[in-house]
């Protein structure tokens, strides 16, 4: 299907969607600047990279969201997951000497 066959209402949600999806990564971009924050300072108090309990409660509470914004929870839980560990990989960079 080319571009002049695409209906013009299909265009403009295709549109709303490319906005949200910037607006998604401005959001990552922001949440990895202050995990970068959390990273320093784990590092400068000499604090483990992984805080289990803490990622644990938090794959909880998002689970628990998921209900009521009517999202599929493994799908949730598991980007979370994936951006959890590459915070955690970040923190462990920041600690080598």
């Amino acid at each position: 299907m080319g571009s002049n066959t695409v209906p013009t209402e299909l265009l403009e949600v295709r549109e709303k969607i490319d906005a949200i999806d910037r607006k998604l990564l401005e959001l990552l971009a922001e949440r990895f600047a202050l995990t970068h924050r959390v990273g320093l300072l784990k590092a400068n108090q000499e604090l483990e990279a992984v805080d289990a309990v803490r990622e644990a409660q938090k794959l909880a509470d998002l689970r628990a969201l998921c209900e009521e914004y009517e999202l599929n929870p493994d799908l949730v839980t598991g980007l979370f997951t994936s951006i959890m560990e590459e915070v955690v990989r970040n923190h462990r960079r920041l600690k080598e000497p």
